[in-house]
Order: C-alpha cells, then structure tokens, then sequence
C-alpha cells in the first residue's frame, strides 16, 4: 500500500492539471523587476514597548506625493496590489452614467469595503433590481465585524465588496457592456480602469507588471506605493469632477463601518480628505491641505499584511502633523506604541513629537508600582518581619 502511495503522482506533478501554473520552487522563483519581500528593504514605522523594552516592531513604507511629485519615501517604493484601496479610482469609469442614477447612500456604498451591516446590506441589495442579484458573484461571506447576533450563514451580500459589485453590475449595464464574465480581466470596464490609472499617474505608457485576483474576484493589478500616493494625490486636484469624494465624506460609516480606520479618518478630516483601507496592510489617504495646492497623496503599507491598530497609530501621526486631529485607537495591553520620525518628511519631525500615542486616561499598565530590586531586597532580608515592630 505505501509502494503504491508513493508511486502515485502529485496533483502539482509535471503533465497534470496546473502545473504549468503552480510555484515550481518553495523559495519562490526570481522575476526581473518584481523584488520579493526578502529584497525589500522594509523600514520599522512604529514599536510596540513594554516598559521599555521594544516587544514588536511593525514595519512597512510609507510615500507622499505632491501633484506628480514624491515628496517623502520611507521604507523602500516596493511593488504591491492597490486591492480595495483603489476603489475610489475603479469607480471612475461609471462615475458619469450613475451620477443620476444612485442615491448618496448607493454612491457611498459602491467605494466601500464595509462591515457587512444591516444598513450596508441594505445600501449595496438597492443599487441593483431583485431579478439582477443573482448576476453578483462576490464570495460568500459572514459579516466582517459582528454585533449582537451572530450570522454564521455566509451571503455574498455581507462580503466587504458587494457594493462595489453592485456598483459595478449596474455601470456596465448603463453603458451597454455584457455582464457576463465581469469579475474578468476581460471585462469591457477593465481596460477603462487602466485608462484611469495612467491618466492619475501622468503616464500614458505604463502597464501593470502583474495582474492578480482579488480577494473579492475581481483583478488588482500591481503598483509602486509611489504610485500609489501620486494617483491619490490626483484624487484631491480632481475631486469635483464627479461625485466620488463628497459621497465618501456624506456617508462615512458606510465606507467601512463602526471602529474602522478609513471611516474614522474620513469623520476627522471634516471633507478635507478621503481614506480608503486595502486588504493586507493598506491605508490610502487623499489630503486637500494649503500647504499642498497640488493635492496630497499618502500611501501607507504595513510589511506584515493587515494590522488595523499599528495603521492607525501612523495615520494618527501622518494626520496629526497636517493639523487634523485623528483619535487614538483603543489602547494596547500592557504596552505603548512609538512612532518611528521617518514617517513624515522632516519639516514636519518637530510637530510629530506632540502626537503622542496613548492618552491621558490609559493606566500605565506596563509597570510595577515598586521597583522591582528594592521589593525583591527587603523580601530576602535574613528578618524579613523586622519592619512590623514588636
């Protein structure tokens, strides 16, 4: 029986299904211009100490841009998927035929990676008739953040993208296009979205190095983080040529939900900026400052992939030396976090030491209120009771 177990060829082995396509090596193959994230020279961006002592460092990179400018780069212009952070760009294309045809709360929806809600449901099930519901394949999913009862069925309407689905479903119809297939890379609305990205990143020429599916189906394709922050320091000096920003700014808590970051941000901005969250360790954020006349882009990627508390303690740093004051995120256990200074350009190094990471009311939970040697000495005294009189 083992004889004939071993005999028995892989489903990966050469001639069988997928193996053309399946990673022929465990150290991963070496593709000229794609540099793995052992070859990236990833910076920390903050620590995480207790009493101290650093427990967890959590790097990544961090790009500003100016109009068509890089202004500041921290940690490397790594390669990487926009995945939902581009959100905002992907719904260029339809932005024109649905302008007229949802409302604010449809709009909001369609930019979102939400919670999965009721009223998220209830907003992204509204863009398209009952009849057309089945044509959204999203995954099936369960609520991404849950309250109160708990929904343990998956739905493709609790998927985090099934606005941006729907959104998309009811574009292609409004402009004529077949629906069948849309999750493809041959989609008719997929080569309008990279029009969308040359022409936010002033480069008529450019062409993905790799395009990927996403975790919702459909194709992200592969980005610089300078790039990234150049396309959206452009969604700033086009703002008002549709609608996009002022329905993530009109309905915030449907962009993502109760204690998301992006939602947050877009609360403290006050309209001065939009924020949009991407799977594994994204945050993009589009900042109409006067210092910035061109419009600023900030892009930041944490190396790890998704880790939604560090993010915040470097957007809250990023936003905090631009003036808008972005609450903390609840507090770590028994640590405090510090920001590393390269996040932010130097200008801005003196402003950045008063967005402190903790708040007032925290206990100082990672210490002891004794120190540690004389507790330790007067428990080791040959009389230890020689304190308590007679």
């Amino acid at each position: 029986m083992t004889e004939e177990k071993n005999s028995r060829p892989s489903s990966v082995s050469p001639g069988r299904p997928g193996s053309t396509l399946f990673p022929t090596n465990p150290l991963g193959e070496m593709h000229e211009g794609i540099a793995t994230g052992r070859d990236v020279e990833w910076e920390p961006l903050v620590d995480f100490r207790r009493m101290d002592v650093s427990e967890n460092t959590i790097h990544g990179a961090v790009a500003w841009a100016h109009g068509n400018e890089i202004i500041h780069s921290f940690g490397g212009n790594v390669l990487i998927y926009g995945r939902s952070m581009m959100k905002p760009l992907m719904m260029k294309p339809f932005a024109k035929v649905l302008e007229d045809e949802l409302t604010w709360e449809q709009k909001a929806i369609s930019c979102s990676s939400h919670n999965g809600d009721t009223e998220h449901v209830a907003a992204a099930q509204s863009i398209l008739t009952e009849s057309e519901w089945g044509l959204m394949q999203c995954p099936l999913d369960v609520p991404l953040i849950q309250f109160g009862r708990q929904v343990r069925r998956p739905r493709r309407w609790f998927h985090t993208c099934s606005g941006e689905h729907a959104a998309l479903l009811k574009g292609m119809r409004k402009m004529g296009m077949s629906r069948a297939g849309y999750t493809l890379p041959s989609t008719p609305w997929f080569p309008l979205f990279l029009d969308v990205l040359r022409e936010y990143m002033n480069n008529p020429d450019w062409k993905p190095k790799r395009v990927a599916k996403d975790g919702c189906g459909l194709p992200t394709v592969s980005n610089t983080v300078d790039e990234l922050a150049v396309m959206f320091a452009g969604l700033v000096s086009k703002k008002d040529d549709d609608w996009i920003w002022e329905a993530m700014n009109k309905n915030p808590d449907l962009i993502g939900g109760f204690n998301r970051l992006d939602s947050t941000c877009l609360k403290a901005g006050n309209g001065k900026l939009i924020a949009k969250e991407g799977a594994d360790g994204l945050l993009g954020l589009s900042i109409e400052h006067p210092d910035w006349p061109k419009g600023l882009g900030i892009v930041i990627k944490i190396a790890h992939g998704w880790n939604s508390q560090a993010t915040w303690y470097v957007a809250r740093a990023v936003l905090g030396v631009l003036g808008i004051e972005l609450r903390n995120p609840y507090p770590l256990h028994r640590q405090k976090a510090f920001i590393v200074p390269g996040i932010v350009p130097e200008i801005y190094q003196e402003k950045l030491e008063k967005v402190v990471t903790w708040d007032e009311w925290d206990p100082d939970q990672d210490r002891f209120n004794l120190d540690w040697n004389e507790y330790s000495a007067a428990m080791t005294r040959k009389d230890p009771f020689s304190n308590e009189g007679i």
